[in-house]
């Protein structure tokens, strides 16, 4: 079945700015959207980008979710977007999108069981591949992945995951601070039972997105479907202690050791079911995972403990129902250098805001007047880059100003992503250490998922 849906109004708006869409160069495909990941891509419009998205998915509930997303973008007052969306629902919709070539980059955020084979035959058939994590959320899913990398390398084609938390202002500061030697001094190694890099994160099944409440899928629930803790969110931190401690630098499987690593349940009722997805019942799925009074048991969580090079990190997860009244999902980072360490808070004391601190490191040796004389330097530099950046003193030691403008918030991350990833394809190239630390990435997730067993 085929339907087509075209908001046209907003079309001259962006044909105004832009090139024709006959002119424009990158056409999107979006397969099988069942998260809303895949909508918050189209958060806005790009200059060579058409405004006509291809859809193959099968009918139901995903499917509509995307779509009223995608037209809540094109009818909202503030920057509308003009995306047409033309949409193929037959149950052959996957053979449908490899064979019809509408596209050439092939979007993926959606029930994970089967995205290791869609990313692996899209690239096969000639596509660049934009795929939300995980892009693994099993070892079998990894021997996909890594031939799926063999042959986007074979065809000429770019596979790259949505890293969105490399767009996070605090985290981007963090990085920077920890490249300044009179600041930072060096990396620490820490040890199994004190790791020099801590990444954890707090996410939450209900909350809102752009500016409504979320209705997830009932699958989301289920871990074979969706992949467990240790392998989903854990995706983002892993690349983040890679891409933060290790910047430009091409790893390898050797270089990462995982020391230790469990995972355990969130409990879910059937009420806080229905109210994450507007289901009544308990799909035969899930099941077998309902404990003796009937509740669901969602193995969400995960951390592990690993080396890095011989660096000590710790990865944790954690899903909560639901948030404080004025809170969302939290990260806290931290980072030990031998002169300071670089902390991401964002709890209540925050406003549940991101803030990152620099706190010198006790009995070193090190006077904070040095490290505010080192931090005035920084500042001048990076400055550079992100004007308006500051610090000032706080009870630990420093407290780093961002102004509002750099506070865009994670939806927005989306689009940052996907307009590096133009650059990509305008190049024909990732840079050399990508590709590399993707398979080490999706290999350190792995490893922990055995231990954890």
């Amino acid at each position: 079945m085929k339907i087509t849906m075209i908001r046209a109004g907003a079309v001259a708006v962006l044909m105004a700015g832009c090139a024709t869409a006959e002119e424009q160069t990158v056409k999107l495909i979006t397969l099988d959207p069942g998260h809303f990941h895949a909508a918050l891509v189209q958060n806005r419009m790009y200059p060579d980008v058409s405004p006509k998205v291809h859809i193959y998915a099968p009918e139901g509930n995903d499917l509509q979710l995307h779509l009223a997303r995608i037209n809540g973008f094109n009818t909202r007052t503030n920057q509308p977007t003009a995306w047409q969306s033309e949409v193929y629902t037959g149950p052959d919709f996957f053979e449908k999108m490899l064979s019809d070539k509408s596209g050439n980059v092939v979007v993926l955020a959606g029930n994970n069981s089967r995205k290791a084979e869609y990313i692996l035959k899209s690239v096969q058939a000639g596509y660049n591949v934009l795929a939300d994590k995980p892009m693994a959320s099993t070892p079998k899913d990894y021997e996909l992945l890594k031939q799926a990398f063999d042959v986007a390398k074979q065809k000429g084609v770019l596979l790259y995951d949505i890293m969105t938390e490399r767009h996070e202002i605090t985290t981007l500061l963090q990085k920077e601070l920890s490249r300044f030697p009179k600041v930072y001094g060096t990396q620490e190694k820490g040890t199994e039972e004190d790791p020099a890099v801590t990444k954890e994160s707090v996410h939450h099944f209900c909350k809102l997105v752009a500016g409504k409440p979320l209705q997830r899928p009932p699958w989301f629930y289920d871990t074979r479907q969706q992949g467990e803790g240790i392998v989903d969110v854990t995706t983002h931190l892993t690349d983040l202690v890679q891409w933060e401690v290790f910047p430009g630098v091409t790893l390898a499987p050797p270089d990462v050791q995982v020391l230790k690593a469990r995972t355990w349940a969130s409990p879910v009722t059937l009420e806080q079911f229905k109210t994450s997805t507007s289901t009544a019942e308990w799909p035969a799925y899930l099941k077998q995972d309902l404990d003796g009074q009937g509740v669901l048991q969602c193995k969400a969580n995960g951390e592990f403990t690993y080396a890095l090079k011989g660096v000590y990190a710790k990865v944790s997860v954690v899903w909560e129902f639901q948030a404080p009244e004025g809170a969302g999902d939290t990260h806290y980072s931290l980072m030990r250098g031998t002169r300071v360490s670089l902390i991401i808070e964002q709890g209540e004391a925050e406003n549940y805001k991101p803030v990152l601190y620099v706190e010198p490191r006790r009995g070193t040796g090190v006077k904070p007047e040095e490290i505010e004389a080192a931090l005035k330097e920084a500042m001048a530099e990076i400055n550079k880059t992100y004007p308006g950046i500051g610090f000032e003193k706080f009870e630990t030691g420093f407290r780093i100003t961002v102004p509002a403008k750099y506070a865009v918030g994670h939806e927005a991350h989306f689009g940052q992503v996907a307009e590096k990833y133009l650059g990509y394809l305008k190049t024909r190239e990732l840079p050399s250490w990508e590709v590399p630390d993707m398979l080490v990435k999706y290999h350190t997730l792995m490893e922990a998922y055995r231990l954890s067993r």
